[in-house]
């Protein structure tokens, strides 16, 4: 029985591209830039008319659930295949974690000015209402937009610099803190119960795309409707987070110091030191869905975790920004949902459409950091203006180093697009023939990211893999995931994963690390197999 049988679809579907196997369109190009085309979606859901299958009993794990792997066990191949994937992912989240998103209303009007935007909902015969304001850049637009949940987000004088107007949300409009379960309270509650099992998180996420269905309507000559973003930080970050991923049609999510209940994965943040246990997530305010109570004790059971939400969000722009400062707020973890989400991206094809950073100084709750400026006004400028590429760049602090192959016994699949073949195993014999070959992915004063892409270039599968590399003097790895590492300077040695180590023909697999001391890449870098 599907969750959301009955949800109507509101527009025409995107042009599909072979970037990203979803939807897209072409932004008007600044002056001077070439056009440049960026992920977003003309609907709040676009996976609406995908059949859910009823679950059942989902068998308790403590690793991550395989994002690629549907319902009924079977794996997605294709970019297509990724639309009604997500849709089983939604569904599940909504069924154990955040409570129901209700399909779109029937009737919202509202008015979008200069200094502010107004929201009428009407709905299952009940109606509320609600409003926000609006700060404009210079120039005189029509403008991107960026809705700031609570005031506390990304910097607001980036935002309005890099050429985008804020939109300043107050998410207790439509779900209030403070409440009980089953009194809950708001524009949202009003219209759909306040004893509904929704939780606010999903409540803030509903008012986002209220307030997105007003810019869709007005006439364009003040807010652009297909350029939105949203942001927000702590309590308003796991909303900004949930938003973006419950929102086709938002184009760039950036939520900062989430917490649990936000990016970090559940499954890790029951494991690590300090961080907010979920018990007390849920129970300091109604933030999550009521169905999630059964699961605090034991996440293992849940059929999802944040990394499949983080998913949820690609192609489309994601900046995550956290702090491993403040041991309450599970960045470890948080790096953990970050990299188990980018192996989405990266099948869609999209890896420089998501971006992590949790390596700063300043460890004040909220603060705005030098660090995120530059990542920020690049984001911006891609995925809401269309000029350039988004930052691709992951920087996990060393304070709180994060190894996903831990986490997971999957594979990420190379997805392909349309008829393309989609190059399963060949049955032939093992070759042993491989290449390695690094790129860096950012660099910075005293490090870098890098990657090494592993290939096969024999005529048969590849099981088992060993890449050698040396580093400069002076420098060290600090972090490296999806391989097992030998050494942390001069000559490191990675071998495969479990999960990673068998190589179609002609495949490939990547792992990552961080290095310090020095932005030299690494050299005489050999692979070998057995």
């Amino acid at each position: 029985m599907r969750f959301h049988r009955h949800r109507p679809r509101l527009l025409a579907l995107a042009a599909l591209v072979a970037v990203a196997g979803l939807f897209t369109a072409a932004l008007p190009a600044q002056a001077g830039a070439a056009e440049t085309v960026r992920p977003f979606a003309d609907e709040e859901d676009t996976g609406a008319d995908c059949p859910v299958p009823d679950p059942g009993s989902t068998p308790a794990s403590s690793l991550l659930p395989d994002p690629f792997t549907r319902i009924d066990g079977t794996r997605v191949s294709t970019r297509e295949d990724w639309r009604c994937r997500r849709a089983e992912i939604r569904e599940q989240a909504e069924r154990s974690v955040y409570g129901q998103k209700p399909a779109p209303p029937a009737g919202v009007t509202g008015t979008v000015s200069r200094t502010g935007i107004t929201v009428n909902v009407t709905d299952q015969g009940r109606s509320s209402s609600f409003s926000a304001s609006v700060s404009l850049p210079s120039g005189s637009g029509p403008f991107p937009a960026v809705v700031v949940l609570g005031g506390m987000g990304a910097d607001t004088a980036t935002i309005n610099a890099a050429g985008a107007a804020v939109i300043n949300f107050d998410p207790y409009a439509v779900g209030r803190e403070g409440t009980p379960r089953n009194n809950k309270s708001g524009a949202f509650y009003s219209i759909y119960g306040s004893n509904s099992g929704t939780g606010l998180l999903m409540a803030w996420s509903w008012g986002v795309s209220r307030i997105i269905d007003v810019i869709e309507q007005s006439d364009g000559s003040i807010l652009r409707a297909n350029a939105t973003g949203v942001t927000g930080c702590s309590r308003f970050g796991k909303g900004a987070f949930v938003a973006g991923a419950f929102d086709e049609r938002i184009a760039l999510t950036m939520p900062i110091e989430s917490g649990t209940a936000g990016v970090p994965i559940f499954r890790g943040v029951a494991q690590e030191s300090g961080a907010q246990p979920l018990s007390s997530a849920y129970s300091e305010q109604p933030w999550l869905g009521d169905a999630f109570g059964s699961f605090t004790g034991s996440p293992a059971n849940l059929p999802v975790d944040t990394h499949q939400i983080v998913g949820m969000i690609a192609p489309r722009g994601l900046f995550i920004m956290e702090n491993p400062h403040v041991d309450w707020l599970g960045s470890q973890s948080g790096a953990v949902g970050a990299l188990g989400g980018a192996e989405v991206y990266r099948a869609l094809g999209a890896g420089s459409n998501i971006s992590y950073w949790s390596d700063v100084q300043d460890g004040n709750h909220c603060a705005v950091r030098p660090e995120w400026r530059a990542p920020l006004q690049q984001s911006i400028q891609a995925f809401l203006r269309g000029s350039g590429s988004g930052p691709g760049v992951i920087r996990v602090s060393p304070r709180e180093p994060a190894d996903l192959s831990r986490w997971r016994n999957w594979q990420t699949p190379v997805l392909t697009s349309g008829g393309e073949d989609p190059g399963g195993e060949d049955p032939g014999e093992p070759t042993g023939a491989c290449t390695a070959t690094h790129r860096t992915v950012s660099s910075w004063s005293g490090g870098f990211q890098g990657e090494v892409a592993v290939r096969n270039t024999g005529t048969g599968p590849l099981n088992g893999w060993t890449v050698d590399m040396t580093l400069a003097a002076g420098q060290s790895i600090s972090n490296l995931w999806n391989g097992e590492r030998t050494g942390t300077g001069g000559t490191v040695r990675v071998r495969n994963n479990a999960w990673n180590g068998t190589i179609p023909a002609d495949g490939t697999v990547t792992f990552g690390f961080v290095a310090t001391g020095g932005t030299a890449p690494p050299g005489g870098i050999t692979c070998s197999s057995p």
